[in-house]
């Protein structure tokens, strides 16, 4: 796949003042695809407009209104070499956009899950507009950090020219050779291009999440320290949750001192005040102690002490029950409960008396919660094991294609806790795409309606390796096709079920529109001229259409018709139209008559500035949104 990389940071992103009547100056005609912090300032902007001045944020006013909840300059934090330089990385907007590949989809027309081959920064950085607040939860299992794995880079200071050629992320031919590079221990910044890695994307998937949202994070001992400090900052640390410790491994290794046989899950959510874990089912295990000894009508009960460890001499009692028997609490113990509300307990029939003399209250089963609270230690036989996971995975793709991939056992455990059944699931490390299987066979088991979106980078395998045997040139090929065999397994095994196991593919490339770059001030002539017409020359339609889509701020689902010269999208029960070529008045006339939410049109579909003046004031008029580029 041809990944194309950020465009130079010191490129202008606004037009010159004396560009052509169809030069783009509003929110869908700039270059890139995000700005991140330009939307935090205008929410912050709505909340404190007092703290702005001349359009710009007064740090003086800022400080003054808040006083002295300002923390002092010595406070406790977690600081690394390249911190400053992470967050340039997360401020910097993307240029790139989305491609649809239908030939690589599976139901690409009505899937409602996406696969994202991309480079997981820039794909969160598209997915902004789109997807921000929609995310129920997210999973990802990134880059370990144990000094033989890689992490990806994300140095686009540089020129690309320069860029490409200082780290060789492509060959002459510019195919895609590498985003990541090995972090060895003997490196002085071994944790900091860790951190500097992590920081940015995890600010992203912060800003994706809705507000009950939940994110987790697989981790070893290598970074769990850091990773909790870090995740403290960008989320809070009022919303951790839990380290979930997972018991991975059922055997010990005796070719070393320590025999490593758990991971980390570390829990954070978006807002702690609103955000609960989900209870997890009950086991027929623990269903087995209630039993119906009696035949009671209320169903199976287990016995409950009606005394205590703990209480007051003075409530000590005696009490005879109108069957004759005589109760007081042993030596030591206490009532739980005042006379009246065990004689009430006695005629309601929650009482059982045993052959010995003692009495227990009644627990039935129909009255417990229908659910037990999670716990923070998850056993192998729970959730899985590292052995049984590549087995798994073995079965679908076939041996040693993958190694160490999650399970679906332990992935169907954490979106249960976390979502419901219309969740949006995110997995941006997503590997051999276990989320996504899970995901599917959830849904199979529960009638459920969750989505997933994957994100993986298409690293290269290894001409030696036995994936690179069997044909997968890179890991998000490996991904998808586990996609596609796992969920004809599922459909397969549930005929009567309409399942979505379909996912529409998507990769990273270029804008299609031309980019604004000056070199010198004798190119702004031939940069005028190149803009009568905006697009790139290869820049097809459907390509086009995606990105505006996402510009937009709709999803990547959305339906899209093409009729008499519209693109006609419709995505949360809205709909929208997009005009790229020449349309007549009538046909402009016939998009007002339907009302859609927005339309957008190229300025090439108009053949003159007249008729696109008139185009606007119609539309004006009849209070639709209107937008030409």
């Amino acid at each position: 796949m041809n990944q194309p990389t950020n465009q130079p940071t010191n490129q202008p992103t606004n037009q010159p003042t004396n560009q052509p009547t169809n030069q783009p100056t509003n929110s869908l005609k700039t270059a890139h695809n995000s700005d991140f912090f330009g939307e935090k300032l205008t929410k912050l902007r709505q909340i404190l407009p007092e703290i702005f001045s001349e359009h710009a944020l007064d740090l003086d006013k800022l400080k003054t209104l808040l006083g002295e909840h300002i923390a002092s300059n010595e406070r406790y934090g977690l600081n690394w070499a390249g911190k400053s330089a992470a967050y340039q990385a997360l401020q910097r907007p993307t240029y790139n956009t989305l491609a649809p590949c239908p030939d690589e989809s599976v139901d690409f027309d009505t899937t409602q899950n996406i696969f994202i081959e991309s480079d997981n920064l820039e794909a969160l950085k598209i997915l902004q507009k789109s997807y921000a607040g929609k995310i129920k939860m997210i999973y990802i299992d990134p880059p370990y950090n144990t000094g033989n794995d890689f992490i990806y880079h994300d140095d686009f200071s540089q020129s690309k020219k320069d860029y490409e050629i200082a780290t060789g992320d492509r060959d002459i031919n510019g195919q895609l050779l590498k985003s990541f590079k090995k972090n060895s221990k003997d490196n002085g910044h071994y944790h900091s291009n860790w951190l500097n890695m992590m920081l940015p994307r995890l600010h992203l998937a912060h800003t994706l999440l809705t507000d009950d949202g939940v994110i987790f994070i697989s981790i070893d001992d290598n970074e769990q320290a850091q990773l909790k400090l870090l995740c403290d900052e960008v989320f809070g640390g009022e919303n951790f949750v839990a380290d979930f410790i997972w018991n991975n491994k059922y055997t010990v290794s005796n070719d070393t001192d320590v025999s490593y046989q758990h991971e980390h899950i570390i829990c954070f959510c978006k807002n702690r005040d609103i955000f609960e874990l989900n209870l997890l089912p009950r086991t027929e295990k623990q269903n087995k102690s209630y039993k119906n000894k009696d035949n009671d009508p209320k169903g199976a009960w287990k016995p409950t002490s009606i005394h205590a460890r703990s209480g007051s001499a003075n409530n000590i009692y005696e009490i005879e029950f109108p069957n004759g028997i005589k109760w007081t609490a042993p030596v030591g113990r206490y009532p739980r409960y005042s006379k009246d509300t065990l004689m009430e307990l006695y005629h309601q029939g929650a009482l059982y008396f045993n052959k010995n003399g003692g009495v227990d209250r009644k627990t039935y089963l129909s009255e417990v919660r229908q659910g037990v609270t999670c716990g923070t230690l998850w056993n192998y036989d729970e959730v899985g094991h590292s052995h049984g996971n590549n087995e798994e995975f073995s079965e679908i793709i076939g041996k040693g294609i993958f190694n160490d991939p999650k399970g679906t056992k332990l992935l169907k455990r954490i979106i249960g806790l976390s979502s419901n059944k219309n969740s949006t699931i995110l997995d941006f490390f997503a590997g051999s795409a276990t989320t996504a299987h899970a995901v599917m066979q959830l849904n199979a088991e529960d009638n459920g309606n969750r989505q997933f979106i994957m994100v993986q980078l298409p690293e290269l395998t290894d001409e030696k390796s036995e994936a690179h045997k069997a044909g997968f040139a890179n890991i998000a090929e490996i991904a998808k096709e586990r996609i596609r065999r796992a969920g004809a397994k599922i459909k397969a095994e549930n005929p009567d079920k309409n399942l979505d196991t379909g996912f529409k593919v998507f990769k990273l490339t270029g804008s299609n529109f031309k980019t604004w770059q000056i070199d010198d001030d004798n190119a702004i002539a031939e940069q005028l001229e190149m803009y009568i017409n905006p697009l790139k020359d290869n820049a097809k339609e459907i390509d086009i259409v995606y990105e505006l889509l996402l510009k937009m701020g709709l999803k990547l689902t959305a339906t899209i018709e093409f009729k008499d010269g519209v693109y006609w999208l419709n995505c949360e029960n809205k709909s929208y139209a997009i005009v790229l070529n020449t349309l007549s008045q009538d046909d402009f006339n016939a998009i007002i008559t339907k009302k859609p939410s927005k339309t957008v049109v190229l300025d090439k579909a108009f053949l003159n500035d007249s008729e696109k003046s008139n185009v606007i004031l119609q539309f004006k008029d009849a209070n639709l949104n209107f937008e030409s580029i």
